[in-house]
């Protein structure tokens, strides 16, 4: 098993959002770099952890727990062009953007940045480093297991 940090920004799929969706599941779409692309193209597994982060809002963190719910499939909003996602170069036969479904496992307090980049602990959590925008980062089986217990020591 595989774990991930994906963030998101409230206003585009909050946490709450993804409670109310049909299934309590949603598509990741809106992945533009290439990097986030592969980890889910290649890397991620259907059942692998997610720590949901809410990002580029006043009070960013972790503000849940979800599972990857599909393989990676083609995300439409590519060949959109009324979609803020929208790619020219894009073709049906050849898409350039995938994206996984992603379901709510529970709904957590909010473990704020500062929180996390404040535990030693977390010191070389890869969303952490300076300089890193990625949306979406590997979490290792350490900090998984470390953050869970942070998560439920104060909920």
């Amino acid at each position: 098993m595989n774990y991930w940090l994906m963030k998101s920004e409230p206003e585009e799929c909050s946490i709450d959002d993804l409670a109310r969706a049909p299934g309590k599941t949603v598509p990741w779409i809106g992945v533009r770099n290439y990097q986030a692309r592969n980890f889910m193209r290649d890397q991620m597994r259907i059942g692998d952890g997610v720590l949901f982060y809410h990002s580029s809002c006043p009070q960013p963190g972790i503000a849940g727990l979800a599972e990857v719910a599909s393989g990676a499939y083609p995300d439409a909003s590519q060949f959109d062009a009324s979609s803020p996602y929208f790619d020219a170069k894009a073709r049906l036969e050849e898409p350039r953007w995938l994206h996984v479904d992603v379901r709510l496992v529970r709904k957590t307090r909010l473990l704020s940045l500062a929180e996390m980049r404040a535990d030693p602990a977390l010191a070389t959590m890869r969303t952490l480093q300076p300089g890193n925008r990625l949306s979406i980062t590997p979490v290792s089986p350490a900090e998984w297991a470390h953050l869970q217990q942070l998560l439920a020591d104060k909920s």
